[in-house]
This record gives C-alpha cells, structure tokens and sequence, in this order.
C-alpha cells in the first residue's frame, strides 16, 4: 500500500510518521558496517511503535536503523541506482504498481521469509521465487466530505461512473499518475475498470476531465490542502469536496481528533477502490543479509502485523492479526476492489502514465 499505502497513509499527512529516534541515524549508506545492525530502507511513510522494535532488538541481537527515502517512487528509483552496493539490507514499501520496476531491474535476493505460510492466500500470488514477501494492503479509494454533500442535498458518488456525472462537477482532485503512488492507483483502477482502447479508460478520463477533475502533484497537496473535509484541508480551506485518498483515511481522522468524534467526518466511495499491496524484500548484496532475514520474518510475525494499522493506517496481511475497532466502523476494505495483475502492470504502465499525461494534463 506503499499502500502504502501507501504514500501513501494519511498519518504522513498528519505529522505522526517519522524515523523512529531509537531506531538509529537516517544518514545514507551502510555506515559502519556493523553485522550487529540491520538497515530498513523505506519511503517516508514508515512508522512502528518503539516498544515493537525494541522487542525485536533484544530478541534478535540486531540493532534497527530505519533511512526514509521520499516518497515510494523516488525510493524504489533510488534502490535500483544503488543496487550495486545498497543503502540497506531490507527495502520496504515498493506496492504492486511498481514491483514490476524494482522486479526487473534485480534489486532483491530470494528468501522466504518465515510465516510465509500465514499471509493471506490472496496476497501470496506470484510469491514461488520469494523475491518479496507481501506485508499489508490498502485500498485507493474517493473520500468526500459528508458536511458537504449534507449542506448540498447531495448524494455522494458511489462509483466510478458517478464521478463524470454533472452534478459533481468540479467537485475531484486526484494526483499526477505519474509522480503519485495513489494516482497511480487511481490511473490503474480505471484501466481495470474500463479495459483499453477504444471506450476504455482514456474516454473515462476525457469525461472525468470534461467534468472538472483537478490533478495536483501529491497526496499531501490533495488531501491536505486542497479536500475540504479533512483536518488539515479545513485548515487550508480546501474547496474540493472528493480526493483520491485511501480507505483508512476516515478512520485517521477519527482517531487523531480532539475531541475524538462519534463518526467520521468523510466517507469512502466503495465503488471507486483500486487495492494495492505493499511488499518487502532482501536486497541484493546487502551487507547483512543474515540481519536482513531475521527483520523480514518480523515484518510478517504477529506482533508487527498487530501493530501496523494505526502506525501506518494500512491492513496486515497475516492471518488472524488484529483489526482495529476504529478500521472495521470507518474505514472497512472495499468488498470489491479492482484489482490488477502485476504482470499487466509491467506491460502497461509506463505507456499508459505517458497517455495519460497527454491526455489529462495537456
């Protein structure tokens, strides 16, 4: 969810991510070498609770070091220019609309990571070389501000057809396909939707486009400045009353209001949601790759799985882990997302974002 997702959560968005103090310097490089710690290498969207880590530190041995490296796109870019000789042991957050990429380009060693076994079925396809190991998974979704749509006498959209209707007009903002993990999730669930050519996506997005759909840089752009009915677009006075967000943006905005409210501020248009999953993996010629190993099997045991969703507001991927209560009342997966398989992604991609920005921003 690189997502997630993220990136792709809405934690980033509300100042609660960072690299965890106790988790070491975030300077880049191997540093010292140390076979004693194991470098994470992420995109800013990693968060996990300290007394978490710190469990694993002292059953291990390993010392964490977290480095952040932008946002999922630039990260993933970042470990195939320096696969040669990595800034880490571990990468994590690369999503299935850009695994291909990192795929390709051999940045991962195999290893099947331990409790391999309990991750959901669904997230296990394409895992027989054990590249990467799945971790959690979020899902792309419209988000619309229920004030609003309340004020206006207006039902808020349900689907993706409903988005080029007249009477939303002017109402989306999504981001750039081509520089954001959640446009390009949005972008891919369309494709998924509408197929290609002919009829297909590239009419949707004429329509949507028609219909006044606003495309800013960043997530942080949309939801936080431009969206009306988050925190942080209420302070910006955000006029744009649906923005291509997540699924577990409402439960975010319950969860860090004070005071908390009884229900959450913004909906999430169930028919829109395009799923992605996130992944980790060994990297090749990572300094410690017998540490690296050990944080894999952690990044899919219980106790991180459990902790995940409130640090970065996406779903565990192992079987029988914990579900916020906050998750299941706002911000329940959608029952049908479109989905994509990632081989078509690879095929697709890189010429379906070039269409896209010709169509859509030109």
């Amino acid at each position: 969810m690189s997502i997630t997702k993220k990136v792709s959560v809405l934690a980033l968005g509300l100042g609660m991510v960072g690299t965890l103090a106790a988790c070491g310097s975030s300077d880049g490089g191997q540093g010292s070498g140390d076979s004693r710690t194991v470098t994470l290498v992420s995109h800013d969207s990693w968060a996990a609770s300290k007394d978490v880590i710190a469990a694993f530190e002292k059953s291990s041995g390993y010392k964490v070091r977290v480095l952040e490296d932008g946002d999922a796109g630039q990260a993933v870019n970042k470990a195939i220019l320096t696969k040669d000789d990595p800034q880490g042991d571990v990468f994590f957050g690369v999503d299935n609309t850009l695994l291909s990429r990192a795929l390709d380009n051999g940045i991962f060693q195999p290893y099947e990571a331990k409790g391999s076994d309990l991750i959901l079925p669904e997230y296990r396809a394409g895992q027989d070389e054990h590249r990467v190991t799945p971790v959690d998974t979020g899902d792309v979704c419209v988000n619309y501000d229920k004030a609003y749509f309340s004020e206006h006498g207006l039902t808020p959209p349900d689907s993706l057809d409903d988005l080029i209707e007249p009477r939303y007009k002017d109402l989306l903002v999504t981001e750039n396909a081509a520089s954001s993990s959640p446009g390009l999730g949005f972008l891919l669930g369309t494709a998924a939707k509408y197929g290609d050519g002919g009829r297909g996506w590239q009419d949707y997005w004429k329509k949507l486009k028609a219909n006044g759909v606003k495309v800013v840089d960043s997530w942080e752009q949309a939801y936080n400045e431009e969206f009306s009915g988050s925190s942080g677009g209420k302070k910006a006075k955000g006029d744009r009353p649906l923005v291509v967000s997540y699924a577990s943006s409402p439960p975010a905005e319950v969860i860090y209001a004070d005071p908390q409210p009884a229900t959450a501020p913004t909906g999430v248009a169930q028919g829109t949601c395009f799923r992605q999953v996130e992944y980790a993996g060994l990297l090749d010629n990572a300094a410690n790759p017998e540490g690296g190993k050990a944080l894999l099997d952690f990044l899919i045991g219980k106790e991180f799985q459990d902790d995940m969703p409130l640090n970065m507001f996406v779903y565990p991927v192992r079987e029988g882990a914990r579900i916020p209560e906050a998750f299941r009342k706002f911000g329940p997966q959608a029952e049908d997302p479109q989905t994509m398989d990632p081989a078509k992604i690879a095929d697709n991609r890189d010429q379906w974002v070039k269409s896209w920005t010709s169509l859509v921003l030109k």
